[in-house]
């Protein structure tokens, strides 16, 4: 209906119901009046009729979308009915001397029923006639709040909605056994298993926008006890910034699970070390190095220097960066081995950066367990390579990418991440440049990671492999990472250790229980094999260990620690004599050196000719 129909039809409507009710009134408590042939009440009739349409034009009735019409649009009902009676009353007084009090109630009481109810019965058509025409979904909202209340408003009102809200929980004690928008509370989150029986829900969804990683957690252990699907709506800064609205839901992600909420960055300190500053990135076409650069882009560096091994990687993620900031940023790559010392030097005098992230690594434990020379060709002496270049050519801040697998380290990798600390660490003694060490667990999603993995194997009908069900890790999401490292280069003062509180450590088979459920299957559909510990693997990381621990964090969710460094007779030594080592002596002293045991040390020294 074209918008001059709509508004012709509404006067005409009106018209109708004005002149109704003000000579049904007069016909009720006036018996004897011929309603045809009185002047009184053909002139209250007249007035109420173009005062009705004048006060209806101001409160722009004739404009309001009414099958989405609530306690606003009610009120300029009122107002425009009460102020054309007013001024017929008035009209009264004056012309006739008399004011027809009860009429003219009785005319306002039909006035409101008549014409609310004209406006209100669209709404009622659209919310139920349509709904029950269509074969919508039952659905469950999580969160009797503001954010619940109105994901239930914009459900009830979207005719081509395909959901249906039929109930809501909150653990609200107040809220329970209320109703809003005459849909019940039923219960809290732990009736929501019964509540999905009985109800026959279809759907849930999680209604709460600021609700914490903690919280989404609990909620979606109790949702994957039913059979329902369900989804969650956007976070509240989303919201707030308009990128999202609130009735765009999205499936509950692994990311959500992690039982925490995300680091937050300073933005302030970090636009104050990159804005205009020249970045070099080592890795950048990995998983945590492309992730740098893209949040590094948002603080627009003069220079950001894309170096990588990988020529597909790097051409990615330049293409990526340039339809983005290719006005704003100079963006330039460089294919090279971070073994390759010469090209390393060459690059850093080249460009001469103002901070280096350093992401570049093999970190795949089994591997690097079968070929150890080549993790301490790429993880130590690569990173000693860009290390000293860096501190060469005058570089303000080297953040170092490590691991929390260097903690106690039972593996090659994790031996080798601890070894290329210690090496950062002894420049940061002597050296101009601030060099520091970022270490954090396991990355969701980045290449060589369990999700990937894991997916993979759901894809393919299971079985999800899990090494043992009692073994552990802490987990963060690649932008999680990426911010980290980024906020360690502002608080680098120099040979200092940062680590992410990453809150408890998550079981691995827990992940891939809530990772086949998200994927829509079940448990018994997928099934879960349990493979055995791998060479080399720990059934549980550390972060710190006793000796590296600060009580005192200098950011929110972040702790800093002094690792200890190891003499540096021993780390000269063992760059000295690496490529005489048999392979067991390799492993033997990357592994006693890492854990600091001196005993063993001594015992490798006194077994080997000094050089």
């Amino acid at each position: 209906m074209t918008y001059k129909k709509r508004l012709s039809l509404l006067i005409i409507v009106d018209s109708f119901i004005v002149l109704s009710s003000i000579y049904v009134s007069f016909w009720m408590l006036i018996p004897n009046i011929n309603i045809f042939n009185s002047n009184t009440l053909l002139l209250s009739s007249l007035t109420l009729i173009i005062w009705h349409h004048l006060f209806a034009y101001s409160y722009k009735l004739y404009n309001k979308a009414w099958e989405y019409a609530s306690i606003g649009e009610l009120m300029g009902i009122t107002k425009a009915v009460t102020y054309s009676v007013a001024v017929t009353g008035f009209v009264q007084l004056i012309a006739v001397g008399n004011v027809y009090i009860r009429a003219l109630i009785i005319t306002w009481m039909l006035h409101m029923i008549l014409i609310g109810g004209s406006r209100f019965s669209w709404r009622v058509y659209r919310d139920f006639y349509q709904k029950k025409n269509k074969n919508v979904k039952r659905t469950l909202i999580v969160g009797a709040g503001a954010g619940g209340t109105m994901v239930a408003r914009q459900l009830l009102h979207n005719k081509d909605a395909e959901l249906l809200p039929v109930a809501f929980v909150d653990d609200d004690p107040k809220k329970q056994k209320l109703q809003i928008l005459d849909i019940p509370v039923l219960g809290g989150v732990k009736d929501i298993v019964t509540i999905v029986e009985q109800k026959d829900i279809d759907n849930i969804i999680i209604a709460i926008p600021s609700l914490g990683k903690k919280e989404i957690n609990t909620i979606y252990q109790e949702c994957v006890k039913t059979d329902a699907k369900t989804k969650i709506i956007p976070m509240l800064e989303d919201l707030m910034s308009g990128k999202v609205s609130v009735n765009e839901f999205r499936d509950v992600q692994v990311e959500d699970l992690l039982g925490r909420d995300p680091v937050k960055l300073d933005m302030e300190s970090i636009s104050e070390s990159i804005t205009g500053k020249t970045v070099l990135v080592t890795g950048a076409g990995g998983s945590i190095g492309s992730e740098i650069c893209r949040q590094i882009s948002n603080f627009t560096p003069e220079n950001l220097i894309l170096l990588g091994h990988g020529e597909n990687s790097i051409y990615s993620i330049e293409l990526e960066l340039r339809a983005k900031y290719d006005t704003t940023i100079n963006i330039y790559t460089e294919i090279a081995d971070i073994q390759d010392r010469s090209k390393i030097f060459t690059i850093m005098e080249k460009y001469k950066p103002d901070v280096v992230y350093h992401a570049a690594a093999h970190k795949h434990v089994p591997l690097m367990e079968r070929n150890p020379e080549e993790a301490v060709k790429n993880n130590i002496f690569g990173s000693k390579n860009v290390a000293e270049a860096a501190d060469t050519f005058g570089v303000d801040t080297f953040v170092l990418v490590s691991s929390d697998k260097a903690v106690n380290p039972t593996n090659i990798m994790g031996s080798t991440k601890r070894f290329a600390e210690m090496v950062v660490q002894q420049l940061a003694q002597e050296s101009k440049t601030k060099f520091v060490a970022v270490r954090f667990g396991n990355v969701l999603g980045s290449r060589g990671s369990v999700i990937p993995l894991f997916k993979k194997q759901i894809q393919a009908g299971g079985p999800v492999t899990v090494t043992h069900p009692d073994m552990t890790r802490y987990f963060m999401t690649i932008p999680e990472a990426s911010r980290l490292v980024i906020q360690a280069g502002t608080l680098a003062r120099g040979g200092e250790v940062f680590v992410l509180d990453m809150g408890e450590p998550v079981k691995i088979v827990d992940l891939a229980k809530n990772l086949i459920t998200l994927s829509g299957y079940s448990i018994d559909e997928i099934g879960i094999k349990y493979s055995g510990i791998r060479p080399g693997e720990k059934m549980y990381e550390e972060l710190l260990n006793e000796n590296e621990i600060h009580k005192a964090d200098i950011f929110p969710k972040i702790h800093i620690g002094k690792a200890p460094l190891k003499d540096e007779n021993i780390l000269n030594y063992f760059l000295r004599n690496f490529d005489s080592m048999s392979e067991p002596e390799l492993r033997s002293y990357l592994l006693s050196v890492a854990n600091n045991k001196e005993k063993e040390i001594e015992h490798l020294f006194r077994n080997r000719v000094s050089v």
